[in-house]
């Protein structure tokens, strides 16, 4: 029984979430990310944390960890030096892709340029054949070949993807062996490996990010273990992976790739733990941070995971938390476009120089500087106060737009604020109204550093009425991780055509899939309580091109006792095809191209606190000052400190509520109530 810390990357902060199991007590903390080095941040801080909050250094059992490095090497274009080894005949396959333009209607805009150049791509005379036959074995001395030009390239990891390697991985291992033999300095990924899945094009993409990641991350989370391993000695690091599940740094080093969505994982697993607590079962969640806002989509408190993403224009193929973003932050920059209409982002003034505001050097308007002016945040600053706001510079900074639209410095921040709400209530419709959901069917969960300050007037936007505000915004990414499990996929890329003739087919590919389960539960030592296995089905329609994921059947263990019938199974993919599509066949013949299987441990528990049994006293305000809810007028506005509201204490708006890692402003009209986990449920125009 010891602490578990929760540690988050931002763009701009660094977050903890620490959490004693023996005691219960929970502490927060945030500080300045560092991006040169981002491992600097998280040092610092957990050495700040522990420090204010005499939290014994020895008695941290588990760090879990949120990292943006990969995401950021793809976006920058800093990874590693990458050799491509592949079947004769596909060395142009990265360039060739789906021959889709990245917008329809941009005949400019082209997709990036690969991450092999063309004279490093090299081809091997093998080919295995669509049922996992070996129809050509390549030579020892055309492996070698193939080895020496890998070398020659001077590559720093390569990548090994053969066009059926997923049926038969015989070649890919035999080169990897050759290559590893005569030059182990040389990262490998095998995409056999790396998701062992139909369509190639997905599959070489993902093998090939995979390999570009792998030095970079790789040395990156060494530094990380040897830091931790200083400092907190009796800790484990688990990092966490795009699914929304932790695994072991050696597994991250393996498979680097899957933390390229690791951030917006933790939160929107943290939102679906705030969404049990407050028993709100439907939840979309704006994750809004200094640089872009996340959106996501989570029933019967769970998130959906999606198999097909982009990061930074490359197409992945794996499970990952189904999250779409917006270049909507805090650092978010106001600007005049060519056709003299003002934009909001993506370009960000990010952490350094960072919003007019914070006194860096940064001298653009932003997204936070229209919130100060606004009076939205107060100029005590961010941090608890440790962060002086200057009013003065977001007003200097807002200036020369006001004076171009001819506006008051207030009516042009609130303009800004209505397009940074604009853009993100497009990507909110693109998860829900696009996908058959009705957002007036589900409570809006803000969180990020600035996601309570734009959440209203995106609820009504949406026509939502009610807002959960998590005990600690800004922390829900830290807090998140904590809450998360150890988590493994495993997937068998077979077709085959869903029928009672091919019930034993299912059956034989839940055994295989189990058994791999249960080596990596004893590989990982996962806690015994708590494992359970999710399987999952990858269908479609005959004659589809692609295919629907199907939930089949979850529990503790899992045997071919527990699949369901043909019957029943053909019933559940035509009730996910319904959602997806609007309409589905009954009689329409159905095929199954992929089996997964998802394995996981749960790591920690938090049990959630009962009401209070007495009323408390009416909360207390510790100031007032004059705020903006529109364009035209201030309103005499109460300031509560978030950390001395109790459970079932209300608040009515106009209010502002501070605390360390946020700003929450009640609009007029507007209530809140404190939960007895500490969150706010504010039902909106409730005294209207």
């Amino acid at each position: 029984m010891g602490w578990t810390i929760g540690v988050d990357v931002g763009g701009t902060f660094t977050d903890f979430y620490a959490a004693d199991s023996a005691s219960g007590a929970i502490h927060v903390g945030k500080t300045s990310s560092t991006p040169a080095n981002p491992a600097d941040a998280i040092l610092n801080g957990l050495h700040a944390l522990c420090n204010k909050h005499k939290i014994p250094m020895q008695e941290i059992e588990r760090i879990s960890h949120g990292t943006t490095v990969g995401t950021n090497a793809l976006i920058q274009r800093t990874g590693s030096r990458v050799a491509l080894v592949t079947t004769k005949g596909f060395r142009d396959l990265l360039e060739i892709g789906r021959q889709t333009r990245p917008h329809m209607y941009d005949l400019q805009i082209d997709h990036p340029a690969p991450l092999v150049d063309r004279e490093h791509r090299i081809e091997l005379n093998e080919r295995i054949g669509a049922l996992g036959e070996i129809v050509n074995e390549p030579t020892p001395t055309e492996i070698n070949a193939a080895v020496d030009a890998v070398i020659a390239s001077e590559a720093e990891a390569c990548a090994v993807g053969f066009l059926f390697g997923f049926r038969n991985p015989v070649h890919e291992q035999q080169f990897a062996a050759a290559l590893r033999a005569k030059a182990p300095h040389i990262s490998v990924s095998l995409s056999s490996e790396v998701q062992p899945e139909f369509r190639e094009y997905e599959r070489l993409s993902t093998t090939v990010l995979n390999a570009y990641l792998q030095p970079v991350l790789g040395q990156y989370i060494r530094t990380l273990e040897d830091g931790v391993a200083t400092i907190a000695p009796n800790a484990s690091l688990g990092i966490n992976q795009s699914s929304g599940g932790l695994m072991s740094p050696k597994r991250s080093r393996e498979f680097p790739i899957r933390t390229a969505l690791s951030g917006p994982a933790a939160g929107a697993v943290g939102a679906g733990h705030a969404a049990s607590q407050t028993g709100r079962h439907n939840i979309i969640t704006l994750d809004m941070g200094g640089t872009s806002a996340d959106v996501a989509l989570i029933r019967d408190f769970k998130v959906d995971l999606a198999f097909n993403r982009d990061v930074a224009g490359f197409p992945i193929r794996m499970p990952c938390v189904d999250v779409e973003t917006v270049g909507a932050g805090g650092g978010s920059i106001a600007w005049f476009d060519r056709d003299g209409l003002i934009k909001v982002g993506p370009i960000s003034a990010g952490a350094v120089p960072g919003p007019a505001c914070y006194h860096r050097g940064g001298d653009q308007p932003t997204v936070t500087d229209a919130n100060l002016v606004l009076g939205r945040l107060s100029t005590r600053g961010l941090l608890d106060g440790d962060m002086g706001l200057d009013a003065a510079l977001s007003r200097a900074a807002y200036q020369p737009l006001a004076d171009q639209l001819n506006f008051t410095v207030e009516k042009t921040a609130h303009g800004v604020l209505g397009i940074v709400v604009a853009n993100m209530v497009r990507t909110i419709r693109t998860i829900s109204v696009e996908r058959g959901h009705d957002p007036r069917d589900f409570v809006l969960m803000p969180f990020g550093g600035a996601g309570p300050l734009q959440a209203r007037d995106v609820a009504v936007a949406l026509g939502m009425k009610e807002m959960v505000i998590p005990a600690a915004p800004g922390i829900v990414c830290a807090q998140g991780l904590l809450v998360s499990d150890l988590k493994e996929d495993f997937v068998s890329s077979t077709r085959f055509k869903l029928d009672v003739s091919n019930g034993t087919v299912l059956a034989g590919l839940l055994e295989q899939l189990n058994a791999k389960a249960q080596l990596w539960f004893q590989s990982e030592s996962a806690p015994t309580e708590g494992r359970r296995v999710a399987l999952v089905v990858d269908a479609r329609y005959v004659g589809q091109n692609f295919e629907l994921a199907v939930p089949v059947v979850a529990g503790a263990q899992l045997t071919s006792a527990d699949l369901p019938n043909m019957q029943v199974l053909h019933a559940q993919f035509c009730e996910v095809h319904e959602l997806a599509y609007g309409y589905a066949s009954t009689e329409s013949p159905i095929e199954i191209v992929n089996v997964r299987l998802s394995a996981s441990a749960r790591l920690h528990v938090f049990e959630n606190r009962s009401a209070a049994s007495i009323t408390p006293p009416a909360p207390i305000a510790r100031a007032q000052q004059p705020v903006f809810f529109d364009d035209e007028h201030s309103v005499a506005t109460n300031l509560y400190d978030r950390s001395t509201l109790l459970s079932g204490q209300r608040i009515h708006g106009p209010a502002i509520v501070e605390q360390l890692d946020t700003t929450t402003p009640i609009y007029p009209g507007d209530i809140a109530d404190v939960t007895p986990d500490g969150h706010l449920i504010v039902t909106i125009n409730a005294e209207l």
